[in-house]
């Protein structure tokens, strides 16, 4: 098994780097550099015969908020290929780039963590750019460089052509040729005095562009759109599209010929705001904007058809590598228990449980409560918007089927003397009195400790999404477990020590090789382990403080969901794939169905489920595979080890880490 994993990983990994590099055309390397604003890194994609005897047009890309530079590999792979050459750029704070504290202010609000990195990553990075030998400029000295941005990579992008144009009034060169952006609209530049009006007047002659899904999340409203953002948009009738396209009525995909002598562009995909950076449309809108954009610099450009594309087979195969990278996991924390002192993590293996005859009914209820409820709370839980009274009444509802339960324990275990009531009992209590807490504080509120803003909302569902799933545990248990003398094992909990520390160190030691593997992979092929917006990437070791902190949170709640899917699966009726797929539907199903809730009435209708639900809905579409990639390895290790513990140390550890490395980390 650990032989065929890392085949898989290396054969995938190898196939990767080969569409990575458009078939080994194009060199792919890391690169970072010193700015007067911090350290910026990214991909730089290299065309063979580009160099400072034969420089080229070139594109920087970027990505959106809490992304990295791989969210680019689609423009990049398809640019630079087309001959190109291309700098896939990590944003200040996220990836590999880190900003000066200094550039913070001092202050630890929103808009003080918020703003630095990306008003100023873009246009830092066309300083460097514009430097260097192998890109061309023009017989006056002008950059010929584009700049795309996703979201808050495309507010990144027409910052910096405005600091162009203001730069260009006092030493005559312009350094930006092109901009594209993908996902964004004035709303958030505005904040910095670059409205729609104010880039209007910084044309200064350029080809300029934009992605404006229809389906888009966030951007592209009108003025009078009822609230809620996720809902059916058309740019190009809006004001501000108007203004961008200086016209008084204006249609998607047309270019415009502006009064500056230059031309614009909008595209209107029917796409959601992620969908932007995966997908075959909106790559083609970005090879022909920039096909057009620098028709005049065509020398050592190889003309390819727009929809001639192989970005998406470097995806299928770091998917795949994925796959393997997951089974690595598995067959090194297998090849670990077997080994001494490791071995002690075994505490044996767990009899499947009967089926529970006439009250199976029961159980079928209780497990469609317990997939449902993380999704029907996850508004609020996430948002933390527990003011409302009926939520703060279900809290405290909780909090009295806490006592209840412990008040039950007690008589039940006077009556029949079994000590597992009394446990049962304080874990109801325990879980009860968490979700009563939860009602009267605010969690992860500080930002100058808990720096990853996002980290910190979903944080604040997994903290509610355990004590809820601990009360349930612990009120079946009661009312039905306890008298047919089912046991704390049979939930896979063991409080032997040497278990405990066993299986903490299994997850230790698999986690390190899986990430020294991960390490080797991204020296040698460039290339790491994803799928659209999940993925395992390395990280710089100045995030492992923030990672040290979000752990106990998920540790606990990965602990939580390992004893449900154990007590749920370990079944005569749930052996093989069977088990798999119910542990699956147990940790992702709920929030599955609500993405397909979301989206199926936002695309049916026009206007999503939940029409606020915008960062909140695609922040689930990575924990989809998150939850049941983690169920997997729950029950294939609960199996193998016959307790929770190296099953949720290595969960806990995994995910806090992918979580924390995929995201925004202030003050790193």
């Amino acid at each position: 098994m650990l032989i065929v994993s890392v085949a898989i990983v290396l054969v995938f990994s190898l196939l990767a780097c080969f569409f990575n590099t458009g078939m080994f055309s194009v060199g792919v390397s890391r690169i970072s550099f010193d700015t007067a604003n911090g350290k910026l890194s990214g991909l730089l994609y290299m065309p063979k015969g580009a160099s400072a005897e034969a420089p080229r047009p070139t594109v920087i890309v970027t990505h959106g908020y809490l992304n990295s530079a791989e969210m680019q590999d689609a423009n990049a792979i398809e640019l630079s290929r087309r001959g190109y050459v291309v700098l896939a750029l990590d944003m200040y704070d996220h990836g590999h780039s880190d900003i000066n504290e200094e550039a913070y202010g001092g202050s630890t609000s929103f808009f003080s963590l918020w703003s630095p990195f990306w008003i100023n990553s873009m246009y830092d990075a066309v300083q460097y750019m514009y430097e260097q030998p192998y890109v061309l400029k023009d017989a006056a000295g002008n950059g010929i460089i584009g700049i795309t941005g996703h979201s808050m990579g495309g507010f990144s992008s027409t910052v910096a052509v405005a600091k162009d144009e203001a730069d260009f009034a006092v030493s005559g060169i312009r350094k930006v040729y092109a901009n594209l952006t993908e996902g964004s609209d004035f709303g958030y530049s505005g904040f910095v005095g670059v409205n729609a009006e104010a880039f209007n007047a910084a044309g200064g002659g350029r080809f300029l562009g934009k992605v404006a899904a229809q389906y888009d999340e966030f951007f592209f409203g009108a003025p009078d759109d009822p609230a809620g953002t996720v809902r059916k948009k058309n740019y190009v009738a809006t004001p501000d599209g108007l203004t961008f396209l200086q016209q008084e009525k204006a249609e998607a995909d047309t270019w415009y010929d502006t009064s500056d002598s230059g031309r614009r562009i909008v595209y209107e995909p029917a796409q959601t705001h992620p969908w932007n950076h995966f997908s075959k449309t909106t790559t083609a809108h970005a090879i022909e904007f920039y096909t057009t954009a620098f028709a005049a610099y065509s020398d050592g450009i190889k003309q390819i058809d727009a929809n001639s594309q192989i970005w998406q087979l470097k995806e299928a195969s770091e998917c795949v590598a994925l796959l393997g990278f997951i089974l690595f996991i598995l067959a090194i924390a297998r090849t670990l228990i077997s080994l001494p002192f490791f071995s002690m993590a075994n505490t044996g293996r767990l009899v499947p449980q009967k089926s529970a005859g006439g009250k199976r009914w029961i159980g079928v209820i209780v497990t469609i409560v317990a997939i449902l409820l993380p999704a029907i709370l996850f508004e609020t839980l996430y948002g933390w918007d527990i003011s409302a009274a009926g939520m703060k009444i279900v809290f405290w509802c909780a909090a009295v089927l806490g006592v209840a339960g412990l008040a039950f324990g007690i008589i039940r275990f006077t009556k029949e003397g079994r000590k597992g009531y009394i446990v049962g009992g304080i874990f109801a209590l325990l879980a009860g009195a968490g979700l009563a807490v939860l009602a009267k504080i605010n969690l992860y509120a500080d930002a100058g400790v808990w720096t990853a803003p996002v980290v910190n909302d979903i944080a604040k569902w997994t903290v509610g999404c355990t004590f809820i799933s601990l009360l349930i545990m612990s009120l079946v248990y009661l009312t039905l477990k306890a008298q047919g003398g089912v046991k704390l094992s049979d939930y896979g909990v063991s409080f032997r020590p040497t278990a405990i520390l066993a299986g903490l160190c299994t997850g230790v030691v698999t986690v390190a090789a899986a990430y020294v593997l991960l390490w080797i992979v991204d020296l040698i092929f460039k290339t790491d382990f994803r799928i659209w917006t999940f993925a395992f990437k390395t990280f710089d070791c100045n995030i492992c403080p923030a990672i040290l902190r979000y752990l106990p949170t998920f540790l606990a709640f990965y602990i939580v969901s390992t004893a449900a899917i154990c007590i749920n699966t370990n079944t005569e009726s749930l052996k093989g794939w069977k088990g798999y797929l119910v542990a699956m539907a147990l940790n992702a199903g709920g929030i599955f169905i609500w993405l397909v809730r979301q989206y199926g009435t936002l695309f049916a209708t026009g206007v999503a489920a939940h029409p606020g639900a915008a960062l909140s809905g695609i922040v689930l579409v990575a924990m989809v595979p998150t939850l049941a990639i983690a169920a997997c390895v729950s029950r294939y290790l609960y199996k193998r080890t016959g307790n929770i513990w190296t099953a949720a140390f290595t969960n806990g550890l995994l995910m806090t880490i992918m979580t924390v490395a995929n995201t925004t980390v202030f003050f790193k």
